[in-house]
């Protein structure tokens, strides 16, 4: 029992000092999402706020606002923005200071875009971007599509159980988050970038994490490790390409549905949700300190 008492102890004190390394950039953002550091400054939209975000080191600055869009990620495409929207189906290209320069509601098939979600560059001046499908447990039609630099929109991968965070691996395959069934799955990606060898690299519960757990986000980590945010508590999993559990980050929020990195790689930049239960659903967005 003494052991017990110990260990339980010890693991409150860990998680207080996790605490004691976070501090928080904005006090009341509006379900944050999608970050993105491009130098000095970190880009992030508001899901509810309907808006994309600047944080230069000292104040936040909106940059751009459309009702109805619910943006879920800013990925850079070149010179500029692709914003998904996942509310109104749509994804958006926006300069760097905040003005439209495309839009994009279907694929070249002429199919929808249900739940634009979450997004990477590929390399060439496009990007990959999923669509989740709608917020349901039911239906498995989540995509991932790829938009050219040229403009053109096209499905990658279908079937997927409500896609979500997606990023490039150091194995150069392509990871996704399938959120509703709790676990992370990658493809191949060929010289003209179509996907292939879907593969499961890792089921949250594998690692420890409740039978619900949810993953959100997926970011590639300046260690070479995956960083998994879980909307289904305020933890980033630190997952090893190896699919082993590294570490866990914890912030004091009920979800952490996304992050980045600074460009020296100390610092991790946390979205977090403390109301989940109805709009405006508030949070905070927290800088913490990597050891």
């Amino acid at each position: 029992m003494l052991r017990l008492f110990f260990a339980i102890s010890l693991f409150a004190f860990t998680g207080a000092a996790r605490a004691q390394d976070a501090s928080i950039i904005n006090p009341r953002a509006l379900f944050p999402e999608g970050p993105v550091m491009i130098g000095d400054v970190l880009y992030y939209t508001e899901y509810a706020g309907h808006t994309v975000m600047r944080w230069d080191g000292k104040q936040n600055t909106q940059i751009w606002k459309q009702d109805g869009c619910g943006p879920s990620a800013v990925i850079p495409m070149g010179e500029n923005f692709a914003v998904t929207c996942y509310d109104s189906g749509k994804l958006a290209v926006i300069s760097k200071d905040g003005k439209d320069v495309a839009s994009y509601d279907k694929d070249d098939a002429g199919a929808a875009l249900v739940g634009p979600n979450d997004g990477t560059p590929d390399g060439k001046g496009g990007v990959y971007f999923t669509t989740s499908g709608p917020w349901e447990a039911g239906p498995i039609v989540g995509r991932v599509l790829h938009l050219s630099a040229g403009g053109k929109v096209s499905e990658a991968a279908n079937d997927l159980h409500y896609a979500n965070g997606i990023t490039f691996g150091p194995d150069k395959r392509l990871y996704v988050n399938e959120s509703e069934a709790g676990r992370v799955i990658s493809f191949a990606v060929d010289d003209a970038g179509r996907l292939s060898d879907r593969r499961l690299f890792v089921r949250l519960y594998a690692l420890g994490e409740p039978a619900d757990a949810y993953p959100d986000g997926i970011k590639l980590g300046p260690d070479g490790n995956f960083y998994v945010g879980e909307y289904s508590a305020g933890n980033i999993l630190v997952v090893t390409p190896d699919g082993k559990l590294a570490a866990k980050h914890t912030v004091p929020s009920a979800a952490s549905p996304n992050l980045t990195f600074s460009a020296d790689g100390k610092t991790m930049y946390v979205m977090a949700v403390d109301n989940k239960n109805g709009a405006p659903y508030e949070g905070k967005v927290y800088a913490v300190t990597l050891k």
